[in-house]
């Protein structure tokens, strides 16, 4: 077992700031080369003090302004203009970073692509839906209508 500080918050394991301890092969394969993680020593204490302060700062300052968004964004649906091929398939598919600019685009509010969740890719134009973590106790649900450019 590996013992970590987590650096980016990942799905199931822990947000940054964390010390987790994970298995050999999943930290030296994919945490540690994804920048997702950095080992766990004395020194590195003091750099979790730094990493809570940064994920506080980039948190909704306040739980009422972090509400308000999320009604804001469960009332909206989110427009997303793709190119798609034959019977709607995209060419590609709708990510993360994606879903974050067309919020923006529409005025919705700003979304940190890191904490938007898709529950399976999207390959196809349509209805669907994703949802962001907008504080530790409190998740959004975004519709999205994924649209064929023209």
């Amino acid at each position: 077992m590996s013992k970590l500080i987590l650096t980016h918050e990942v799905s199931g394991l822990g947000s940054a700031g964390d010390v987790v301890e994970v298995k050999n092969g999943f930290a030296r394969n994919y945490l540690i080369p994804q920048g997702f993680a950095v080992t766990w020593s004395r020194g590195g204490e003091k750099q979790v003090e730094q990493i809570k302060a940064a994920r506080v700062s980039r948190e909704h300052a306040t739980i009422e302004e972090a509400q308000h968004l999320k009604q804001v964004l469960e009332a909206a649906t989110v427009k997303l203009t793709v190119k798609a091929g034959e019977g709607g398939r995209l060419f590609g598919s709708v990510k993360t970073s994606d879903i974050a600019d067309a919020v923006a685009a529409q005025g919705l509010g700003s979304l940190d692509k890191k904490k938007i969740e898709i529950s399976q890719a999207i390959k196809l134009t349509g209805t669907h839906e994703a949802t962001v973590k907008l504080r530790d106790d409190l998740v959004a649900t975004i519709t999205l209508n994924v649209v064929a450019a023209k």
